[in-house]
């Protein structure tokens, strides 16, 4: 392909923010649900319940929401070890659920900003978000492009069902339980486990498994050179070209 391509060339610390980021995330994650803080309480006014067949697809908003409020609580408290300052949800359309920043403290003072897209997996049905859409192919691409430190973290939430029933009214209320959590920086899942679906708009690209996602450190521009080439295995060089004068990932000549 006879093009010249926009490299993005990212810092030579980013890997070090990478494992600051997800250590930081995965330490609160791991607080909330050891402290007893990962149950989220369903009142309806059902006497069957909760439709527990299909709960895998209303569960995603609930345990966003939840885990907002666990780092909002902790970015509330100016002392807290994580060094959270800052917390805000992402807007309706948003390839990201939630924008954490820090402020690490060394031998100076850096912030880092990562952006979290939130998965929930029931865990006791098999295959409830075992491979879920993550963010469109053109979309993350020109992300990179633009910012190549920019962080983008998938949390990857397991929660259980519970149902309990008010002996007075008969109504059964749920108790939606975070039973566990994963954290990968998207640039870092291997390539064998990044999948591209070419459904909806420019595709999108999917997790095989966010149970067990492998880890291969890769630079911004490795990152984007995988993401091509599934792009182009799926449509073709002439139609990733059209994709790349539009969002202009290569050197045009004025």
């Amino acid at each position: 392909m006879d093009t010249t391509f926009k490299i993005p060339e990212e810092s030579s610390d980013y890997p070090e923010w990478s494992d600051y980021v997800i250590e930081r995330i995965s330490a609160m994650m791991k607080k909330a649900i050891d402290e007893g803080n990962n149950r989220i309480f369903i009142r309806t006014n059902l006497k069957r319940g909760l439709p527990l067949e299909n709960i895998n697809k209303v569960a995603g908003p609930f345990v966003e929401a939840w885990a907002l409020e666990q780092f909002e609580d902790l970015s509330n408290d100016p002392q807290n070890p994580y060094e959270l300052i800052y917390v805000e949800a992402g807007k309706r359309l948003d390839p990201f659920d939630i924008i954490l920043q820090f402020k690490r403290k060394r031998n100076s003072i850096d912030y880092v900003s990562a952006n979290i897209d939130v998965k929930a997996t029931a865990e006791d049905i098999e295959t409830s978000g075992k491979s879920p859409n993550i963010t469109s192919f053109a979309r993350i691409r020109t992300a990179y492009v633009k910012d190549p430190d920019y962080i983008f973290i998938i949390l990857s939430l397991k929660h259980k069902i519970y149902q309990e029933k008010e002996p007075s009214t008969g109504i059964t209320n749920g108790i939606m339980e975070v039973v566990s959590h994963a954290v990968y920086d998207l640039k870092y899942v291997s390539s064998a486990d990044l999948n591209y679906n070419p459904a909806l708009g420019t595709g999108q690209l999917q997790i095989k498994d966010i149970h067990y996602a492998g880890i291969e450190k890769k630079t911004t521009w490795e990152f984007l050179q995988v993401l091509d080439a599934k792009y182009i295995k799926s449509h073709s060089k002439e139609a990733w070209l059209e994709l790349a004068k539009k969002y202009k990932w290569i050197k045009e000549d004025e």
